[in-house]
């Protein structure tokens, strides 16, 4: 197993979830309603709120997938780390879906913390989250 993942799990930022494929769907209707208001953000001109929107979505996305394998978060680094394990390492997802995510990540702590963000930026993890959410829905059949 991944030392990162096993660390993830030893620290408690991943656990074992039982109820986690009853959340699923749940977390993938979340991921979609985010990247509605995330696209109605981006065509009014509101990047900062478009950027974190998306990133949002990413994130209900990804913890979708956690939960599909009886798995729970209470880190976003830990969170990528389990997908990169559970997902990547099995050719569930692309590496570059991960990268995404981390990038996505990082502009949204830029646009929350620092006030900074673009058109550019919002526009990436606007696509990002709707290749995500797409992938995430194929994989858990929701």
């Amino acid at each position: 197993m991944n030392p990162e993942f096993e660390a993830c799990l030893k620290r408690n930022k991943i656990k074992e979830f039982s109820r986690g494929k009853a959340l699923v769907a749940k977390d993938l209707k979340t991921a979609q309603e985010d990247l509605e208001v995330a696209e109605d953000s981006f065509n009014n001109k509101k990047y900062k709120w478009s950027t974190v929107q998306s990133y949002y979505s990413m994130f209900h996305s990804a913890r979708a997938l956690l939960y599909a394998k009886n798995y729970r978060e209470r880190s976003h680094y830990c969170l990528i780390v389990a997908l990169r394990t559970l997902y990547v390492e099995t050719r569930l997802l692309p590496p570059s879906l991960i990268e995404a995510l981390q990038r996505g990540k990082r502009l949204r702590e830029d646009a929350d913390y620092y006030s900074r963000w673009s058109e550019e930026g919002a526009e990436f993890v606007l696509k990002a989250a709707k290749d995500f959410l797409k992938r995430a829905q194929e994989l858990t059949k929701v």
